[in-house]
């Protein structure tokens, strides 16, 4: 603890006098927050250190991550590896460092000696394969001769492609300081400075450097990081650099922000990580060389993500094409992409902006997205993943407990644990107490040891008490934030507002003394006092059930209500609901109950208590004559976070509340009632016979089937009917997301029918069409049978995929 401690002062050390400038408002550190193990987030953290932590670092063993490490150090040290094929992705370096970092973090709450013993002897592994000049890039060193595909046969070339040496670098300096951070040591530290060191000589505007930018950014943040912790400006220098010549080099496209110089943008566009990764690392230059331009831009584009690109949820990046943001309020939901590293990055850019403006909207669109777009991406227990985040399925998305592009598992590794640090922040005699959980606290205002303890059972009930435990500051003022679902504002512009008559309130009593007059100077209450050892703050928020319509202009949602409760998003899942979601119809004015429930996961064993919320609805169904009829129900929602627990099925954020928005059941059709069997099994194969259309080939609100990313080749569709039919005809809605996707139409499609358990194609077929964009149906000579098949020859360079198959 000693040495913890003398860190932590060398570390604050270097983070005032670096540089003259620095973020008016200052993070506490991670180390200085400890989270109640039995709390909310407790059990977060625990999760991670129980079963995320090891599952990464065993995949990391598994997948070949550090193998290619050992090869590279074998190659270093003069063994022919020229026979090496550099397989997986040019970023897989990134997984252990991803990794350590959060385990860094974990260590703090959960000392470790087994677990910091297994950190060093990978840093031995990690460090063999640093080259003389501090270079470290094992998708090249491997096999210089021969090295990954994405790599270029020289240095930086394929930089601002696809090689992410300089995003590699990124993620190294991040853990490194973290590792740094929780145990003291260099060894880790010293290796990503040399790595940057290298970077700084060799990639810059000057005669003999390559003139290149970040690819994927982060290793603009991480070094305005690192030089905060050694105080060496040529980190900041190299980072201006990397963000100042953004839409300068050759490199200039949307895709990764550079399309025009950062300065001079004003709407997120492009890959979302990428995006909020530089606006991350845009922060972090404006507060430490008191760049105005870089601020005012961040301030636009901040703007336009909350005013017209963010979901209920905080997720942000609404289209798979590209992993990017769509077009203003384009936020489809069945579709909706929401990457777990993109919430992260979205918690990072609204964090470092709240730093610089002090304004607590920053923090309520942190808080949102914290709560639902983040946690959603791991399962409760810290098993299992998203990539995707969507509003809506059908049954199509299950979790998976890793992805052969590993970037989201190993991104939840590294910020789960690193969520104490976001708790408190600091300005001279000011406490901002941003976040709500059980937690003890260790801390400095005007340079003097303050400490407090925080418990509350938030996010379920509203009631926080905080207790001064120790304090050697005399008189300061402690800041509360008071979240905007409080103040009747779901998000800080007008894409979402509350849609019931309710207006909620908040109290605030100090030592059991009500504060009456409390007035909100940027969101915040301030109490400004002489505090003393056992003081108490009580806070109590009213925590109601709230309905949010989201702006006109956002087609998806057009209709439709979501329900929040206090930070949390609801939503409906199929287990709780034996109807079909599509169909169901909210009340006007739905009454709601509170529960706690018991919510059990088989699959891992575990069982957790939530708060679920009921309410009465309708539901519409079309009989077997076609008649539209209507049914009572009880609707049950559960916290978004927690779907996809029990199994794959429906689920729904934005309900149903105007007639134009549900979906009535309609009558069984012969597809409908047949078994579904393909040349590639996956959970969306029930997509083709939902009886559901696109309203065009743009329209991702549906679900669909493709076989991507298989290309060229023939695959089939099979439907096994329920009893020998005449079939005639057959129509197919086509998958294709062009001009960015790796689906088209196929090249050609046919139908077969069994008759004597051979398959044969039908005869008397009048056109097999491949439209875009349009129902497709052919004409046959009637046939007799028990099974229909369709095959379909893939293109040469590209997938294939369909909506919809019907047959009559």
């Amino acid at each position: 603890m000693k040495r913890i401690a003398l860190f932590i002062f060398s570390f604050s050390h270097f983070l005032a006098s670096a540089s003259a400038q620095s973020y008016p408002i200052q993070p506490v550190p991670f180390t200085s927050v400890s989270i109640q193990q039995e709390t909310f987030w407790g059990q977060r953290l625990q999760a991670s250190r129980d079963v995320t932590i090891p599952l990464a670092f065993s995949k990391c063993e598994s997948e070949g991550r550090y193998k290619n490490f050992e090869i590279a150090a074998r190659q270093l040290k003069g063994e022919d590896t020229s026979n090496v094929k550099v397989k997986g992705y040019s970023f897989d370096d990134t997984d252990p460092y991803k990794t350590i970092e959060g385990a860094s973090y974990l260590l703090q709450t959960y000392p470790d000696k087994k677990l910091k013993a297994y950190i060093d002897s990978v840093l031995v592994i990690i460090a063999s394969a640093q080259e003389p000049d501090g270079y470290l890039y094992t998708a090249r060193t491997m096999n210089p001769k021969h090295p990954h595909e994405w790599s270029g046969m020289k240095r930086w070339e394929k930089e601002e492609d696809l090689s992410h040496e300089l995003y590699n670098l990124g993620h190294m300096v991040e853990a490194a300081i973290a590792h740094y951070q929780a145990t003291g040591e260099r060894t880790f530290l010293d290796i990503a400075i040399r790595y940057a060191d290298c970077v700084c000589r060799e990639v810059g505007p000057n005669p003999g450097q390559a003139c290149v930018v970040p690819g994927h950014q982060i290793p603009e943040m991480a070094l305005a990081k690192l030089y905060t912790v050694t105080g060496d400006k040529k980190y900041l220098d190299e980072a201006k650099f990397l963000l100042d010549y953004r839409g300068k080099t050759t490199i200039v496209h949307d895709y990764s922000q550079a399309h025009k110089p950062v300065v001079e943008q004003d709407e997120a566009v492009g890959h979302a990580v990428r995006a909020a990764y530089m606006y991350s690392g845009m922060a972090d230059v404006a507060a430490l060389t008191g760049d105005s331009a870089y601020i005012r831009a961040i301030d636009r584009i901040w703007e336009n993500i909350v005013g017209r690109k963010m979901y209920i949820t905080g997720g942000i990046g609404s289209t798979s094409s590209g992993e990017a943001f769509g077009r203003n309020y384009e936020l489809p939901n069945m579709s909706a992409y929401c990457e777990t590293c993109a919430a992260i990055g979205n918690v990072y850019v609204n964090h470092r902006l709240f730093l610089l403006h002090g304004e607590s909207k920053y923090y309520d669109v942190l808080e949102r997205t914290l709560y639902n777009g983040v946690l959603s991406g791991v399962s409760l227990d810290g098993g299992a993943f998203f990539y995707p985040n969507p509003l809506e399925s059908m049954g199509q998305h299950q979790r998976q407990a890793w992805f052969g592009c590993a970037c989201c598992p190993s991104n939840i590794c590294r910020f789960i644990p690193s969520v104490p640090g976001y708790f408190y922040q600091t300005k001279e005699r000011d406490l901002y107490v941003n976040l709500f959980g059980g937690n003890t606290a260790r801390l400095k205002v005007g340079g003097k040891d303050v400490n407090l303890r925080q418990e509350t059972q938030y996010p379920w009930d509203g009631d926080i008490l905080l207790t001064i435990t120790k304090n050697k500051a005399g008189q300061f003022r402690l800041r509360i934030r008071i979240p905007g679902w409080v103040q009747n504002r779901p998000v800080p512009s007008d894409l979402y507002e509350y849609a019931d008559t309710k207006r909620l309130g908040y109290s605030v009593k100090v030592n059991g003394e009500e504060m009456v007059n409390g007035k909100l100077e940027d969101g915040y209450l301030g109490i400004d006092r002489k505090w003393k050892q056992g003081d108490r703050v009580e806070i109590h928020f009213d925590m109601e059930p709230r309905l949010v319509r989201a702006l006109e202009r956002v087609q998806a949602d057009q209709g439709r209500v979501a329900i929040e409760r206090g930070p949390l998003v609801y939503c409906a899942e199929w287990p709780d609901n034996d109807f079909e979601l599509g169909g169901m119809l909210l009340n006007q004015k739905p009454q709601f109950t509170i529960h706690n429930s018991q919510f059990t996961i088989k699959a891992a064993p575990l069982s957790v208590e939530l708060k679920t919320i009921e309410t009465d609805a309708q539901l519409l169904n079309f009989d077997d004559k076609g008649k539209l009829t209507t049914k009572d129900v009880r609707l049950t929602l559960i916290p978004y976070y927690a779907w996809n627990h029990r199994g794959p099925g429906r689920m729904m954020v934005w309900l149903p509340q105007q007639l134009r928005a549900t979906s009535p059941a309609l009558p069984p059709s012969l597809a409908s009632r047949s078994q579904v069997k393909s040349s590639t099994v996956t959970p969306a194969l029930s997509a083709i016979n939902d009886r559901l259309l696109p309203k065009n080939a743009e329209d991702k609100s549906v679900p669909y089937f493709h076989w991507w990313p298989k290309n060229g080749g023939t695959q089939w569709l099979e439907y096994q009917l329920p009893e020998r039919t005449r079939v005639s005809q057959a129509s197919v809605y086509w998958y294709d997301d062009a001009p960015w996707g790796g689906c088209r139409v196929p090249k050609a499609w046919r139908i077969l029918y069994r008759e004597g358990g051979q398959w044969k194609p039908v005869s008397g077929a009048d056109n097999y069409p491949t439209l875009r964009g349009a129902l497709c149906t052919v004409h046959f000579t009637p046939v007799e049978t028990d099974a229909v098949r369709m095959e379909i020859d893939l293109p040469d360079d590209n997938s294939s995929g369909l909506f919809e198959w019907e047959i009559e």
